[in-house]
């Protein structure tokens, strides 16, 4: 299976106080990933914004940063999924705020609303920042589900570009495999027999996809399995949380609906309160 880079990277900007460190984001994945980067800018177009980005990307020119500014009036959430869509952005950066206020949530934010809605893969920023922060450690998930061979061979290729130094492989397993009830000794140690043959085989699994792997992109990486017992996407975002990552990588879900954020599972609860910066591959 062949690795998909991303060939094009789009951000939705608004002239904001966060302008010029979301900008440097984008423009350093764009140089990384020698990318074409699309500017969205969702308002009218003037000869002030063109110059005041030139400004900013200035920084990169040595770096032959191949940039395109897109102006289109509309709503924000409308203008950057189409926009998205007719230039065939792979990787969408969007500015988001790490806890949205409960009303807000279900409602539904505007980085939320286009994470849900996005044909295309998301990054969602939490701390952007002008000065390069190295993406040190990466965490990945890595359920059983058809989409996750892919996610894990994206994020060693994150990894490789990046130059991180560790990737952690979280196994999200369900507490209900282990089909044992614990009521004394001899039932706890049976529950924990179980749990090592599902760690074994889980382990066995996430071992195969790796040795899929190009060398290049593993080489030199410190590469840890974590099976975890527990509710999915809970589990990976507070791991992540604990652990300090710098970057959580997860499957972009098949969809997603209003009662999916009513009832939360899976990426739902990684939206909630994010704890890092998290990239949803679709």
């Amino acid at each position: 299976m062949s690795i998909k880079p991303f060939k094009s990277i789009g951000i939705g900007i608004a002239f904001s106080p966060n302008l010029k460190a979301n900008l440097y984001e984008a423009a350093r994945l764009s140089v990384f990933f020698q990318s074409k980067l699309f500017l969205i800018h969702v308002g009218e177009f003037s000869e002030d914004k063109i110059k005041a980005l030139k400004v900013i990307l200035n920084t990169f020119k040595k770096d032959h940063l191949d940039y395109e500014v897109v102006f289109k009036t509309g709503d924000p959430v409308e203008v950057i999924l189409s926009t998205s869509k007719e230039k065939n952005i792979d990787l969408l950066i969007l500015g988001a705020v790490q806890r949205e206020r409960l009303l807000k949530y279900y409602v539904g934010s505007i980085a939320r609303k286009i994470t849900r809605q996005a044909a295309c893969s998301v990054l969602l920023l939490i701390k952007p920042s002008v000065d390069r922060i190295t993406c040190q450690h990466i965490v990945v998930n890595g359920l059983k589900h058809p989409k996750t061979e892919e996610t894990i061979k994206a994020a060693f290729y994150v990894s490789h570009k990046l130059n991180s130094e560790k990737i952690t492989i979280v196994e999200e397993i369900k507490e209900d495999q282990v089909s044992v009830k614990v009521e004394d000794d001899k039932s706890l140690r049976r529950a924990n027999i179980i749990k090592e043959r599902i760690k074994l085989r889980e382990n066995s699994r996430i071992k195969e996809i790796i040795s899929h792997i190009p060398e290049e992109h593993t080489k030199g990486k410190t590469i840890k399995l974590q099976p975890i017992f527990g509710k999915k996407g809970y589990s990976i975002g507070h791991y992540a949380q604990v652990s300090r990552a710098d970057l959580l990588v997860m499957n972009a879900p098949s969809k997603m609906t209003f009662w999916d954020r009513l009832f939360p599972h899976d990426i739902e609860h990684i939206l909630t309160e994010l704890p890092t910066d998290v990239l949803i591959l679709q």
